[in-house]
């Protein structure tokens, strides 16, 4: 039995993450990500489930920022297909509707339909709690923008299913734990993330990054912060296909640890089926 934190309300998409990851564990909901991480960290809960890109909408947490400072470790990822439906209280009509309340992910990822509506829109701070504040005012002249488990769990009526812009939205998540528990090398799709500060001297990141382009280790994402206020290196956040103690993967970290001045592994784990799908199709 775990307990998993996670930013949202109960029937939030975050809370759907956890349920498939998790089903038997217990579920606590947190009202922002560093407060999702924080329970980790001194130990209220296991592990924290936290959305970090979205197919339509980009990145969604700062976990290139956060990461490194928690001193969490990543030890899995999970990719859920984000679907949402309009939703308002028992008797609403569409005609009724003239506000819809989501998260602002969420606004952004259905304006089809918003603009078909030519709804006025309010930005809540999670899909799910949209959705309890709908049922809360118990208003018709308001909706919110959901997934459907909110719907269930506050008892709103579904005005119309599946809005999203696009039928293939996923987000991906992935899983922190305050120990890390690297994944052992395998002949599966393993990934990597890692942290590193660049020296400073001239072309660093160029020359930091060039053992991934001579080993042929794929970068599938990098993102770049200051860690003070200043004119310091830059900082960055990675994450390989691959794993470090295979040889051309071992071979790119050398490199990159010759021309950086801190390089941490954050997190050795298993790559997402959904992910190996995506390169083969």
């Amino acid at each position: 039995m775990v307990t998993v934190a996670y930013q949202g309300e109960f029937g939030s998409n975050s809370a759907a993450a956890t349920q498939s990851l998790f089903p038997d564990g217990t579920q606590m909901p947190c009202t922002s990500f560093e407060q999702a991480l924080d329970a980790v960290t001194l130990g209220s809960a296991d592990l924290a489930v936290i959305p970090v890109d979205n197919s339509a909408a980009g990145r969604v947490a700062d976990v290139h920022h956060l990461l490194p400072e928690s001193g969490l470790f990543v030890i899995g990822e999970y990719f859920l297909a984000i679907h949402f439906d309009l939703m308002g209280v028992p008797g609403t009509s569409l005609a009724d509707v003239e506000c819809v309340r989501s998260h602002v992910h969420a606004l952004g990822q259905c304006r089809k339909v918003l603009r078909e509506g030519g709804w006025r829109t309010l930005v809540s701070d999670d899909t799910a709690g949209a959705a309890r504040e709908v049922a809360e005012l118990g208003d018709v002249r308001h909706a919110a923008l959901a997934p459907p488990a909110a719907a269930r769990h506050h008892g709103l009526t579904v005005l119309r299913e599946g809005v999203e812009d696009d039928p293939d939205n996923t987000t991906r998540f992935v899983v922190l734990s305050r120990e890390a528990a690297f994944a052992p090398v395998t002949d599966e799709p393993t990934m990597t993330s890692l942290f590193f500060a660049v020296r400073n001297i001239p072309s660093a990141l160029y020359k930091a990054l060039g053992g991934f382009a001579s080993s042929a280790v794929n970068l599938t994402k990098i993102e770049s912060y200051q860690m003070a206020a200043g004119f310091n290196p830059s900082c960055f956040y990675v994450e390989i296909e691959g794993h470090p103690e295979q040889p051309h993967v071992a071979l790119a970290l050398q490199e990159l640890r010759f021309f950086s001045s801190e390089v941490r592994i954050l997190g050795v784990y298993a790559a997402h089926p959904h992910r190996v799908r995506e390169r083969i199709g």
